[in-house]
């Protein structure tokens, strides 16, 4: 990988869930605290799973916490929603998940100026 002096350097990475599991493996007690944190959010995310609008809730509390106001929020959640019924409907027409529907968000995004759409879709 490059590196801040632009050289390039051999380094081991690891994705989300490799760096996960190696913290569970860790036995120092020092890990402990770590190890609460992933089993709380673990328990959260299963919660969710059984009641989706804790996943909402806790969405709202996110975005206020970084310091959106309600009304971007709000119009943030209906252009969720449109892009979903958008998408439930490129499904019903036969669109494929994967390449074809990258292509065809690309092309509202590249074409069209999101805001405007959903706007107007309003």
């Amino acid at each position: 990988m490059k590196a801040a002096d632009g050289k390039y350097y051999a380094t081991d990475v690891a994705d989300t869930e490799t760096v996960l599991r190696l913290i569970q493996s860790i036995p120092s007690p020092n890990a402990e605290p770590l190890k609460l944190w992933l089993a709380r959010v673990g328990y959260e995310r299963l919660e969710e799973t059984a009641d989706p609008e804790l996943t909402i809730n806790r969405a709202l509390k996110t975005y206020l916490q970084k310091g959106y106001g309600r009304e971007w929020i709000n119009q943030r959640l209906k252009s969720i929603e449109i892009c979903k019924e958008l998408t439930d409907e490129w499904e019903t027409r036969g669109v494929k998940e994967g390449v074809e529907f990258a292509i065809l968000t690309d092309e509202i995004t590249q074409g069209w100026d999101c805001n405007w759409v959903v706007k107007r879709v309003l």
